[in-house]
């Protein structure tokens, strides 16, 4: 009997997407079956404060974060690509930084800002200046929005910026040609052209707003402003996993339905071709007097929102009192000794061996995360290139992207549903790095599929066909043709795992055990103790790693193979 081409591996690649995506969210839906916590979280008493408030947050957040980022998103984008502002490439590169500071230390930026004394502890910059912020500044739906938004316009201006730059130059520039002005031709000519992928960058924000715990959690929970996603994390922490599990079901259909709603309209937009075979050459819109004025508020917002942060933690770490950043700055909290007299006898990150546990904890983890899966991103990607099995390989290929729709909080819910527990003979995984290592190497497989599938994509077929005529097995031709052409792209799609894996809050959160201590989760943890300074110190850590392996993972992608 002949087996089709590419069958094994198909198969062997399904099994694997099965086990890390798949099996885990139908046992988190099987163990709610029959169970009274949908009755508890829909119509019971405890309903309005378990679901009902904290849904409709989730929602407010999803969104304004939304609507903020296709408003900046799309500004900065219609500027670099469209218009003669000056300093055009580095409003670009400005521009896509947010995406590498985790949403955690731009909220710790702002505590270090605005924070008041609500909640007790240490007070913010503002305070020690006597300006007492208000509570909705400081605390709850505002900064969090804040927060939110200065992460996810990046992901707007990368899509909205790809298809500005791919606009037909024939219909802008007889709209030029004309004398029609410049509101004319934004809002009757490329806004309704780019209207697709102002819709995909609101669905992708939205997306990651609601499923986003860091924010929240530190932003909301001190003035008990629940989401969906704190308050799985709450059901779980204290042992109510059902409702837990309840919860994360509904996030994910929340945001599987504004995806969807984003699709249907897209599906209507088909239409508009933005692309054709002969383009005039783009005409940038000419700004006049307001090309300075607009160059220098798109300065300031990337400034606010990347720069910014990052010097505010610089010296939140250095400071002995976030109320007098610039002043009596101290090394101690990176490399002091232990004072009974000073920071309540801490010692520095840099000799406390929890965190250089957990230092070197994050750093394998990230490294065998990477390295994970990009080896299943790899495979998937050879299986997706190579020949078409129709129903599988259709599969393969909705599998593989599913994490990217699925909130990593209720994909840390799901883990624990399966493989917490133990299962017949195997035993369970609950509080091991196995268990964290396998939820983070899911969630990244849309990373590493979409990399390896550019990369892959780029090697001639002829060449594999040539060695599968000669006899060399699928693992053989993976290992002498497709690893050493597309090495740089492997790489460099493994560095995007790792940032993802360094500085993410929302899985880890709910798999982290004392045993096994990970970077982001004991600064939040410091951070909810009212330890500011060392929560900002491994904040710095976090993101000087980050912001190495995504400059890396850049070089790497700019040079050819």
């Amino acid at each position: 009997m002949t087996f089709p081409k590419g069958l094994a591996p198909t198969l062997v690649v399904l099994l694997v997407l099965t086990l890390l995506v798949a099996a885990p969210l139908l046992a988190i839906a099987a163990d709610t079956l029959g169970s009274p916590a949908w009755h508890d979280a829909l119509f019971s008493r405890l309903s309005r404060n378990l679901t009902w408030i904290p849904l409709g947050n989730t929602l407010l957040l999803g969104l304004g974060t939304a609507l903020g980022s296709v408003l900046i998103g799309g500004f900065l984008a219609w500027l670099v690509v469209l218009t003669d502002v000056p300093l055009r490439r580095t409003l670009a590169v400005l521009a896509t930084l947010p995406f590498m500071i985790p949403s955690f230390a731009t909220a710790l930026a702002w505590s270090s800002l605005f924070r008041n004394s609500r909640t007790g502890g240490s007070t913010g910059l503002l305070a020690g200046l006597g300006v007492d912020s208000p509570d909705w500044l400081a605390w709850g739906m505002i900064p969090t929005l804040f927060v939110l938004i200065a992460q996810y316009y990046a992901l707007v201006f990368t899509v909205l910026s790809a298809a500005l730059a791919a606009l037909s130059g024939d219909a802008l520039e007889a709209a030029v040609m004309t004398g029609a002005p410049r509101r004319r031709i934004l809002a009757g000519i490329v806004l309704p052209m780019v209207t697709p992928a102002l819709l995909a960058g609101a669905s992708l924000a939205f997306a990651a707003a609601v499923s986003n715990f860091a924010a929240p959690a530190l932003m909301g929970l001190p003035v008990r402003m629940q989401t969906l996603s704190t308050r799985l994390f709450g059901m779980i922490e204290i042992g109510q996993t059902e409702r837990g599990y309840v919860l994360a079901l509904l996030l994910i259909l929340v945001s599987a339905a504004f995806l969807a709603a984003g699709n249907r309209l897209l599906a209507g937009r088909r239409r508009f071709a933005t692309i054709s075979g002969k383009g005039a050459r783009r005409h940038r819109m000419k700004l006049g007097r307001a090309r300075w004025p607009l160059c220098w508020a798109a300065l300031g917002i990337c400034f606010i929102t990347t720069l910014g942060p990052i010097l505010l933690l610089v010296a939140a770490s250095l400071a002995p009192q976030s109320s007098a950043l610039f002043s009596d700055w101290t090394l101690h909290f990176w490399i002091g000794a232990a004072d009974p007299g000073f920071a309540r006898g801490q010692e520095g990150i840099l000799r406390n061996p929890q965190i250089v546990k957990a230092l070197w904890i994050t750093l394998g983890l990230g490294l065998a995360v990477a390295i994970a899966a990009v080896a299943i991103g790899l495979l998937a990607a050879v299986v997706l290139t190579g020949p078409r099995l129709r129903v599988l390989t259709e599969a393969v290929s909705q599998l593989s992207f599913l994490p990217m729709l699925l909130p990593g909080i209720a994909f840390g819910a799901a883990f624990i549903a399966i493989y917490g527990a133990g299962i017949g003979p195997l035993p369970g995984l609950y509080g091991t790095p196995l268990l964290l290592g396998l939820a983070l190497t899911a969630a990244s497989l849309p990373f590493a599929v979409q990399t390896g599938r550019a990369t892959v994509a780029q090697i001639s077929g002829d060449i594999d066909e040539a060695a599968r005529m000669t006899g060399a097995g699928f693992l053989h031709r993976i290992g002498a043709i497709t690893l050493p052409l597309a090495a740089k792209g492997i790489i460099a799609g493994a560095l995007l795992v790792f940032v993802n894996v360094v500085g993410d809050l929302a899985i880890v959160a709910l798999l982290y055990t004392p045993d096994t201590p990970v970077l982001s989760v004991l600064s939040y943890r410091y951070a909810s103790d009212g330890f500011q300074q060392f929560a900002n110190a491994i904040t710095l850590i976090i993101l000087a790693v980050s912001i190495a392996a995504t400059a890396l993972a850049q070089l790497l992608k700019g040079r050819r193979p």
